[in-house]
């Protein structure tokens, strides 16, 4: 049976770390909107024209848009889906559980990655990646071993993300919690949320994540 799961969490929660574990471990496939968008766009399908004439006027993609390309992708089987950008607000999470209901399948899952929000600034401010090999490294906890240097690939192109500073992410944060954060009680009452924490070690939380997914019903 498909396992179909949502991760939630702020900015820098390391959701997207967990789902490429989630992927390589058990097969799954993720459904992040910005790439659905972007195949979306560039395919000749009537979907992919829709894309295209919104993005292309500088208008946000719609709901039901969004909901018609995970739609198509829920049609195309596998173990399991995790999603990756949606639902981010409350109208988005009743637009995908009618798609659940009307495709037959359920969210088995919804894994809240939670963190302290001073130890995420903290931890989002110091960090660093390597251009060439994507190793990631921090001013605090892993600088490298040679400073401008990485450890693993000897590259020198060591890059911040613009927006990885402490306003920016307290912007992000803000956000998250205006819009986002209402789909933990959301997602409490239906009785499939589980909660990790989210600034273990990677692999405590791959292993927190491991644990939420081995105990659901076969």
């Amino acid at each position: 049976m498909a396992i179909n799961i949502i991760l939630l969490g702020p900015p820098g929660a390391g959701k997207g770390t967990q789902a490429r574990r989630l992927i390589e471990e058990r097969g799954l496939v993720q459904l992040s909107t910005g790439d659905m968008l972007r195949e979306a766009r560039s395919s000749e399908t009537e979907m992919g024209k829709r894309v295209a004439e919104v993005m292309d006027r500088g208008q946000l993609v719609t709901d039901e848009i969004v909901i018609g390309l995970i739609r198509e992708k829920l049609g195309q089987g596998g173990n399991g889906f995790i999603f990756d950008g949606f639902p981010r607000t409350l109208a988005q999470a009743d637009a995908l559980q009618a798609l659940m209901a009307e495709t037959d399948q359920q969210i088995a899952a919804v894994i809240e990655m939670r963190v302290d929000d001073a130890a995420l600034v903290s931890r989002i401010s110091g960090r660093f990646t390597c251009g060439n090999c994507g190793e990631v490294y921090h001013d605090q906890t892993k600088p490298t071993k040679e400073p401008g240097k990485c450890d693993v690939c000897g590259s020198t192109d060591l890059r911040r993300r613009a927006d990885d500073n402490e306003d920016s992410l307290k912007t992000r944060l803000m956000e998250y919690y205006k819009k986002t954060s209402p789909l933990i009680g959301y997602y409490y009452v239906k009785g499939n949320l589980h909660t990790v924490d989210g600034l273990a070690e990677i692999d405590e939380v791959a292993a927190a994540v491991a644990k939420v997914l081995d105990r659901l019903p076969a």
